[in-house]
């Protein structure tokens, strides 16, 4: 079970990076008593086949995780949406990409808390390779959106001590202006 709507959003994304897709658009929104959460990838995408086993517990793409035979992240997304009053769609076409939408009744006793929304777009960032992000969260009016390259560029890469420390920073700056 996902601990935080952080780990959601990590594991979601993180997909995303090994399904080797070049851009990835990620999408908070919390307004009007529900919460959606949107990943969208130019990936690999799924088959029908795939997409049919994608919320199956006992279910994995072979070789993506060695000597795993299950694949958990997916139907512990979709038990989370159910418990919430939300739901879950997943869009997939092989060598176009994939869309996973989740929604959540923001007011359920069930949602998991938002965690540490900057230090799970801070660890999607780092993953190495050659990929575009946009990470983008918004509460109500208040929004903020962030490239992967612009924020690479601002604090001169992801590799020091020092540059990690300013990429949080800025993050975490951006998250605190959604409850200004």
């Amino acid at each position: 079970m996902h601990a935080t709507l952080a780990d959601i959003i990590a594991d979601i994304a993180a997909n995303s990076i090994e399904a080797k897709a070049s851009l990835i658009k990620v999408d908070i929104s919390d307004s009007n008593g529900r919460l959606v959460l949107r990943v969208e990838d130019n990936g690999k995408g799924m088959d029908e086949a795939t997409k049919r086993k994608a919320f199956n517990p006992f279910f994995t793409e072979e070789g993506k995780h060695d000597k795993r035979k299950v694949g958990l992240g997916l139907p512990f997304v979709k038990q989370t949406c159910d418990a919430c009053g939300g739901d879950i769609s997943l869009e997939s076409e092989r060598g176009r990409g994939t869309t996973l939408t989740c929604s959540f009744d923001s007011s359920s006793i069930d949602l998991p808390p938002e965690g540490n929304i900057a230090n799970a777009a801070l660890s999607l960032f780092g993953f190495p390779g050659e990929f575009e992000m946009i990470f983008s969260h918004s509460k109500g009016d208040l929004s903020y959106s962030i490239a992967r390259t612009e924020l690479i560029d601002a604090v001169g890469g992801l590799e020091s001590a020092q540059s990690l420390s300013l990429a949080r920073e800025f993050l975490q700056s951006q998250e605190d202006s959604l409850t200004a």
